[in-house]
């Protein structure tokens, strides 16, 4: 429901995108909307506001909101002020590549996985399942990436934009349905155990 909740940003950015052209009258202001520029600050307000929601509700920020952020506000910065779709276009793809690198290195520097680390306290997995997860994972961040910056190119801004929301959406809901199979069975067992309880 977390990842689902991080789209929000997305999908202001991708309505704003289609209002292109209109002014508005907010209190007396007329704002009219300059396509992927308005869509971009928008995205960078709204992804602020995430993250001070999130530290309001959950009395804290998981680092990868705080790549995320950091991602959209020099990325969409760096658009806004050079003026060129391009940096916010590169955006997703450095982001997921990025955190395709730290699943990929946490193994390597400690033995748990990212995964393992945030919530092993809370599911009990055969370290097999921590490591399809992280490989899952890993792979996600660097398809996505790569498909992000391939439609970028290869296609109209406003097929990127539209690109953009829907596979954020698709991606998010594959990933979670492939996390949720590999992990039932294993919490099946884990409430079987606790349910049976030691033997008198």
């Amino acid at each position: 429901m977390k990842q689902f909740a991080e789209l929000i940003p997305i999908v202001l950015f991708f309505l704003s995108y289609q209002m292109d052209g209109q002014t508005i009258n907010l209190a007396g202001f007329e704002y009219t909307f300059d396509g992927i520029y308005s869509a971009t600050a928008i995205l960078i307000a709204a992804t602020a506001l995430q993250l001070l929601l999130t530290r309001a509700l959950a009395g804290h920020i998981e680092k990868r909101l705080w790549i995320l952020f950091a991602a959209v506000a020099v990325f969409g910065s760096a658009t806004l002020f050079f003026r060129s779709e391009a940096f916010i276009q590169w955006k997703p793809t450095v982001f997921n590549w990025v955190l395709a690198l730290l699943f990929i290195g946490a193994p390597l520097v400690g033995k748990k996985t990212l995964l393992e680390r945030g919530l092993g306290d809370q599911i009990a997995l055969p370290a097999h399942v921590w490591s399809r997860l992280n490989v899952l994972w890993t792979a996600n961040f660097l398809i996505v990436g790569a498909l992000n910056i391939y439609v970028a190119y290869q296609f109209s801004e406003a097929t990127w934009v539209s690109y953009k929301l829907y596979s954020a959406i698709g991606f998010t809901l594959l990933l979670t349905v492939i996390t949720a199979v590999l992990i039932a069975p294993h919490l099946s067992e884990q409430d079987d155990t606790e349910t049976s309880g030691p033997k008198p």
